[in-house]
């Protein structure tokens, strides 16, 4: 609610001030440190130092020829980036692993991760890196930091490239070019994706089953662990669908994060369909910078699991989260082995591609267990009771289910079957458009039965 009430400030007065550039550019700078204020005032500053420390670097870069100059400006800023989030984000973590390991007792921080942390940090870091391989201008300074804040995309993505977001900052946006069938589109699909069906399966089906694994047959785990793949794709695509939508209404565009990833034919193929500007980020300043698959097999395979291991990493400081990264990375480098082979297999194509979807999906829904566990002891009992006997507790209720399979053959639909759907509510009488979002908005308020909203799991990131 109190995000509605702020939107529904700052959108007419943005538009409203979007003529006046002067007056527009610090107004949506102060709106924006608003809204980061408002999650937690504590680390403003570390968001405007991180803004300062990147956009000189960039500058020193953009304006020095020396290559050392350049280097060190660079080297400097990536390091006082990762710096940062190593010191917030992972310092416990490894004060932790060492305290266990070597039986010293070194002392821990317990310091809240700073909100957004780790996306504007890959934004910083992308932004002076593709200004130092020449890809990029450096923005100016307030364009800059207008570009590190932008509140729709600061708390959890999607990752927007410098490229993709400042050249939008140029001039005045056009309000008659907004397509709000698509933004309202957008918002209206995620309520529903987070509030009736994330939120419902979690609280009434993966919490419980991830609480006291235990207490769970095996019919319930394995629900449980379907719903989680359901749960997390809802939570996070709504969130992103929910960002891109706010950020046409106020005239800009955000790159796409989701494509269907459930149909994927191979984990290659998923990590094309999931959070994608993620994806794209790990290739384009990890996985190439590391060689790649440049150098032979090996070194691939190589390449591909540090990929995938610091990728899990920077989800969350655990063990949980290396296994996870290290399930996707062993089995990107089995895909590649297995394509090397060339075994011939007289199957049917269509059989084929419904086997490696199968076996996708499992395994996406394998590293999921760990994902979601809180810790390898409970990775494990999930795990271990997928195949256990026991009672019902009645947990996996026809509602669930309905939702569970919903969710996934919602993904088989041909692609723009959105876009359609949304030019055809455009073609309503208005009061056919008023009566159908009415009716969705009581359709959400009766699920959430007025507990409000839970925290996006991405939020935590």
């Amino acid at each position: 609610m109190q995000f509605a009430i702020f939107f529904a400030i700052v959108l007419p007065l943005s538009w409203g001030l979007m003529p006046r550039q002067r007056l527009w550019r610090p107004f949506i700078l102060a709106a924006s440190y608003y809204f980061y204020a408002a999650a937690d005032w504590h680390y403003v500053l570390l968001l405007a130092g991180s803004t300062v420390v990147n956009q000189l670097a960039a500058t020193i870069i953009a304006r020095r020829s020396e290559t050392k100059t350049r280097d060190a400006a660079l080297i400097t800023a990536v390091t006082l980036d990762l710096g940062a989030l190593g010191v917030f984000k992972y310092l416990d973590f490894f004060s932790a692993s060492v305290n266990s390991s070597l039986g010293l007792s070194l002392g821990l921080l317990h310091w809240v991760l700073p909100v957004g942390v780790s996306f504007y940090t890959f934004q910083a870091i992308s932004y002076v890196v593709d200004v130092h391989r020449g890809r990029t201008a450096p923005a100016k300074p307030l364009d800059y930091a207008i570009y590190a804040s932008f509140f729709p995309h600061l708390v959890a993505g999607p990752i927007v490239r410098a490229s993709e977001f400042i050249p939008q900052l140029a001039g005045p946006r056009d309000p008659d070019r907004v397509p709000a069938a698509r933004a309202f589109g957008l918002i209206a699909g995620g309520l529903v994706k987070k509030m009736v069906v994330a939120d419902m399966i979690g609280t009434k089906l993966v919490e419980p089953v991830f609480g006291t694994p235990q207490a769970h047959n095996g019919t319930e785990t394995l629900m449980a662990v379907y719903g989680y793949a359901v749960q997390i794709y809802c939570d996070f695509s709504a969130y992103t669908d929910m960002a891109i939508g706010l950020a046409l209404l106020l005239g800009f565009r955000f790159p796409d994060n989701f494509d269907r990833p459930y149909t994927a034919r191979s984990l290659q193929d998923f990590w094309r369909r999931w959070h994608m500007t993620l994806s794209r980020w790990l290739r384009d300043y990890l996985y190439i910078p590391l060689g790649g698959n440049r150098g032979g097999s090996l070194k691939t395979y190589r390449n591909l699991m540090l990929t995938m291991l610091l990728g899990g990493l920077w989800h969350g400081a655990a063990w949980t989260f290396v296994i996870w990264g290290g399930i996707h990375g062993v089995g990107l480098a089995a895909e590649r082995v297995w394509t090397s082979l060339a075994i011939p297999v007289r199957i049917p194509q269509p059989v084929k591609t419904a086997v490696a979807r199968v076996v996708t999906f499992h395994v996406v829904c394998l590293a999921w267990v760990f994902f979601r566990a809180p810790d390898l002891n409970t990775a494990f009992a999930v795990l271990g009771r997928l195949f256990a006997g026991g009672p019902n507790t009645g947990i996996v209720t026809p509602t669930i289910v309905l939702l569970i399979v919903t969710a996934l053959a919602v993904q088989w639909l041909p692609r723009g079957t959105g876009a359609r759907l949304q030019k055809a509510f455009v073609t309503l009488p208005v009061y056919a458009q008023g009566i159908s979002l009415g009716a969705l908005l009581l359709v959400v308020a009766a699920v959430s039965g007025g507990q409000g909203v839970a925290p996006f799991i991405y939020f935590r990131f």
